[in-house]
């Protein structure tokens, strides 16, 4: 209803769990880190708690898009289960065929699960459990829990246990009863509500990833919003979506604090307001009459007391300022046959992680504020044409502004282009060179070619010939997901392929899937996409987490080409 008055795409302040909207406080950055650490080196139980509201659920998504591809997610939202059913549930989410008297047996079922594990670490993946609202697991599943991180090898366990829950979590893994299970958490991490400061950036940030720009809530409102919500981010959205339509209504183009209090009023039913007020107007006359007797004892020992002022300091540290993206670079993009995901992350300035005991110590990443220095400091380098002719001699084609539409050199050499908005994994999924659309603190746009990625997860941007490697926390707030990237057909032009599709292509399509799933594919002719070929790229797609539509476009075809590691293809990880 108000998007198209403040000017944006879409609401911003839903309270779904949307990945492109996840803010990286300081806190939550830790967080993040802490389950990413905690699949990719560590052993045992990750836990994470927070109270309601702090964005536990949100980050577990983001955590699911970041995952390597060689990992297998079982992802149990409702615990409330025996621990038969833990069990099985467990199998369903990994897709482990169980016969019915198997389902029947408990020693049948974790038999099975054995198996799978043992087939995943011989070939190189790993598998990890991920419980949601794990503080209402009872004591019995919490047992069976621990019995399974005794399935190992010699170096490793074979299953990774996070538990995501509520405070009470902590208080239910601190009972005697279950210290067997405490002991074996190799990491521990509590989600804080978001300070004042924060929660100015994270109002901001879901405007601008939302299209916006400029302060729509002015100063007032945001201070008003993070009393009322008390820094939960759940809250915040409420206030804020309450605070929009209201503000939308009085056709005020920004939202005041008179509006964002009364929005506040309305979310928390008028009543806890209320007394709030009745609170304050006795605390006031209070102080007025306490003031009052004070002036009056001063005057009367006027000359026996000498008067001192204290004087409270101000923090007036500001919130790092999220700049909007540059503008999308134009391209002529394939896609699969839906619209283009528009997945996004951001942090803010980290800072020195605070450890609890067993907690994985993580080292505080750098700051945004030295890669906004280097893009200003190489602006001749960073415009579109610079950009495009660096990423294409990648691809060893020579391109210069005068030659014409970027792209249409690359079509020329055999090659296709494709726009897109995606988060980090997404993009590390397709694993093809590509252009990010920068955007400094100060707000200046630049293009700059992401070359590789570093065995830590550092990426390896390049300005011209020269290189530049920076963390994941310099870029994550100078990006809002967009970028371009090239890539080679091996038959055809790309064109996206669906059912009812003919030609040497689909031919290709239907023997590499083959080859690739190790299946057999029937089908007469073969260069026809019918309901078999369908269903063969709908599983390859399941298995490499894209949109299972069934369709061919570009991201399933630069995923197969990768599958397939057809050559003179460069790639982000080359060791991939």
């Amino acid at each position: 209803m108000y998007t198209s008055f403040f000017g944006l795409n879409e609401k911003p302040f839903s309270i779904t769990p949307d990945p492109r909207y996840l803010f990286l406080s300081e806190r939550h950055a830790e967080a993040l880190a802490h389950l990413l650490y905690g699949v990719t080196e560590s052993g045992g139980f990750i836990q994470l708690t927070g109270e309601v509201g702090t964005g536990k659920t949100t980050i577990v998504r983001s955590l699911l898009e970041q995952l390597p591809k060689d990992t297998e997610v079982a992802l149990v939202l409702n615990p409330r289960l025996t621990p038969h059913e833990f069990l099985l549930a467990i199998c369903e989410e990994l897709h482990i065929p169980l016969t019915i008297e198997e389902r029947n047996s408990a020693k049948a079922i974790v038999d099975g699960l054995n198996r799978h594990l043992l087939d995943a670490h011989a070939n190189g993946s790993r598998v990890v459990l991920i419980v949601d609202e794990a503080q209402n697991l009872s004591p019995d599943v919490l047992e069976q829990i621990r019995l399974l991180t005794n399935l190992e090898t010699a170096k490793q366990k074979l299953l990774q246990i996070i538990l995501i829950g509520q405070p009470e979590l902590r208080q239910l893994l601190s009972r005697t009863d279950l210290r067997q299970l405490a002991q074996r958490i190799t990491g521990r991490y509590h989600l804080e509500p978001l300070d004042p400061e924060e929660t100015r950036a994270y109002i901001r940030h879901r405007l601008r990833v939302a299209g916006g720009g400029g302060e729509i809530f002015n100063p007032g409102a945001t201070s008003a919003i993070h009393h009322s919500a008390r820094g939960v981010p759940r809250l915040i959205n409420v206030i804020c979506d309450r605070a929009l339509l209201g503000a939308y209504s009085r056709e005020q183009p920004r939202v005041s604090r008179l509006t964002a209090l009364r929005a506040a009023d309305e979310v928390a039913g008028g009543g806890e307001r209320v007394k709030s007020s009745r609170r304050l107007a006795w605390v006031a006359a209070l102080v007025l009459l306490v003031a009052a007797s004070g002036i009056y004892a001063w005057q009367a020992n006027r000359s026996a007391i000498e008067p001192t002022a204290n004087v409270a300091a101000t923090d007036t540290k500001q919130a790092p300022r999220v700049a909007p993206a540059a503008a999308p670079v134009t391209a002529g993009a394939g896609n699969d046959g839906g619209s283009a995901l528009a997945q996004t992350a951001a942090v803010v300035e980290p800072g020195p992680a605070v450890a609890e005991p067993d907690v994985v110590e993580m080292v505080p990443p750098e700051t945004a504020a030295s890669l906004s220095a280097v893009l200003s400091q190489r602006a001749a380098q960073t415009g579109t044409d610079a950009a495009l002719a660096s990423l294409l001699r990648v691809w060893k084609v020579d391109y210069t502004a005068g030659m014409g539409r970027a792209c249409g050199v690359a079509e020329e050499n055999g090659l296709r282009c494709l726009y897109e908005r995606g988060t980090w994994g997404y993009l590390l999924n397709l694993d093809r060179p590509a252009v990010l659309s920068l955007s400094t603190l100060e707000g200046a746009p630049h293009q700059v070619v992401l070359a590789g990625v570093t065995p830590q997860g550092d990426a390896l941007l390049r300005f011209g010939d020269e290189e530049y490697t920076a963390s994941l926390a310099e870029i994550m707030p100078l990006w809002l997901g967009d970028f371009l990237l090239v890539w080679r057909p091996a038959v055809g032009n790309g064109r996206v392929l669906r059912q009812g599709s003919i030609g040497a292509d689909v031919a290709w399509l239907r023997d590499s899937l083959a080859k690739t799933l190790d299946i057999d594919i029937p089908g007469q002719p073969a260069s026809n996409y019918d309901g078999a070929l369908k269903a063969a790229v709908q599983g390859f797609q399941r298995l490499h987490r894209l949109q299972p539509d069934g369709v061919a476009g570009a991201r399933t075809l630069i995923t197969l080409n990768s599958a397939l590691d057809l050559p003179d293809r460069p790639r982000l990880r080359p060791e991939g």
